[in-house]
């Protein structure tokens, strides 16, 4: 069997055909039929919510702040750094800026990249940008209508724990915090 895996590895799917299922202001649903590589058919539901980016905000080299807000999904209130859509047409360091603005009060004087990544790459067609955010300045910015979010202070040593320990389960949360302790040097 590992024969026939390495004698279609690499080969690209056929879309056949593809349907709208469901469209709302931040995601979309579509199913589409498509063609393996043996020739089979298959049914493949693609949902589909665009970048993201995720911005851990440095207080100062020791503190970062964290939002706490209710996610519907997860069903409870979580800790994690802001995080947000592109609005249409708007770059990613303008949708970093005015994530942090409305989730935290600040705006970034420095915005450094860490990474970018495909949150799932079965289902789910979105890439979260990850930053650091250094040079905080208060910018005070209206919240979006549907966050209602706790901001508060934590030693990055503190945040890395909850990591660790599995308080934070947030993916782009978890990835900033462990590659700026890679940064780091932790």
């Amino acid at each position: 069997m590992s024969h026939q895996r390495a004698r279609w590895a690499g080969q690209p799917w056929k879309t056949l055909s593809s349907r709208d299922v469901y469209r709302n202001k931040w995601i979309s649903v579509r199913e589409d039929l498509v063609e393996l590589p043996d020739r089979s058919t298959t049914i493949y539901g693609v949902v589909r919510s665009g970048e993201c980016v995720g911005i851990l905000p440095f207080i100062d080299a020791d503190q970062v702040l964290l939002v706490r807000q209710y996610r519907y999904v997860a069903g409870r209130e979580t800790w994690e750094m802001p995080t947000g859509g592109l609005l249409p047409a708007e770059t990613l360091w303008d949708a970093a800026q005015r994530e942090l603005a409305e989730e935290t009060g600040y705006r970034a004087g420095q915005l450094e990249p860490l990474t970018a990544f495909h949150t799932s790459k079965s289902v789910l067609d979105e890439t979260a940008h990850l930053f650091i955010a250094r040079d905080l300045v208060r910018a005070e910015a209206p919240p979006d209508e549907t966050e209602f979010i706790e901001v508060r202070p934590f030693s990055f040593d503190e945040t890395l724990r909850m990591v660790s320990e599995g308080e934070i389960t947030d993916g782009m949360t978890v990835i900033a915090v462990l590659m700026a302790a890679r940064r780091r040097g932790q």
